[in-house]
């Protein structure tokens, strides 16, 4: 079984002179359920290496025990650190493809020929697709193989415009997860602000924060 997980390599907040990245829960979380499940993990961004952390899941409060095991992992730092050009990533021997969030997806993976090359090709074969938290935007410019936007008719969540709100953030992104689902079709979804919630539709998984992050790996495990 082996799992691609996709991470940005964007680190620049718009124009606030902040920086972004991932976010650290919605990678360790999902990568130790794959791990622990007995999967092989490939580790793929845009510009390959280490790709940038958003500082601000770094902080103390934002802490989870995976986080937790992660920093204390040397062997899962290293492959984070030298994680494969996506350029360079084909779908051979893969099951299955997983995006954690962090608003950097929303200026590189959404745009990224690569990540839509990837995915259109996983959900061409019938291969599991999972994103949490800001990571649906990788779906803006997807296609299913009927020509239609990926999401098209497909229940499906991702940050909600009042979560982008309540962080400050919603004139400093390119674009709000929920419009743009919305906008290519997708029937979204949301459970409470702040609370893990999970849809699983064919194969393709999205989870709603950070909080949904585990279970999105979970259900996408589940589909393996």
């Amino acid at each position: 079984m082996k799992i691609l997980m996709v991470l940005t390599s964007h680190d620049k907040l718009g124009d606030t002179g902040e920086k972004t990245g991932f976010w650290l829960e919605e990678f360790a979380a999902p990568y130790y359920v794959f791990k622990d499940a007995g999967a092989e993990i490939v580790l793929a961004s845009p510009a390959g290496g280490q790709p940038p952390l958003d500082p601000k899941s770094d902080a103390e409060d934002s802490q989870t025990e995976a986080t937790k095991r992660f920093k204390a992992d040397e062997a899962s730092n290293k492959a984070l650190a030298t994680t494969h050009k996506l350029a360079d990533i084909t779908t051979d021997g893969i099951d299955a493809i997983f995006y954690p969030g962090g608003h950097g997806p929303l200026w590189d993976l959404a745009e990224n020929a690569d990540s839509k090359r990837l995915i259109e090709a996983f959900a061409a074969a019938d291969r599991p697709v999972g994103a949490v938290c800001h990571a649906p935007a990788v779906f803006r410019h997807t296609k299913g193989s009927d020509g239609k936007p990926l999401v098209s008719g497909k229940r499906v969540t991702g940050f909600t415009n009042s979560e982008e709100a309540a962080v400050g953030l919603t004139d400093v992104v390119p674009f709000l997860v929920e419009d743009m689902l919305t906008e290519n079709g997708g029937h979204y979804e949301k459970g409470d602000d702040w609370a893990s919630f999970v849809l699983v539709d064919g194969k393709l998984v999205t989870g709603q924060n950070p909080a949904s992050s585990e279970a999105a790996a979970e259900k996408l495990l589940g589909l393996l």
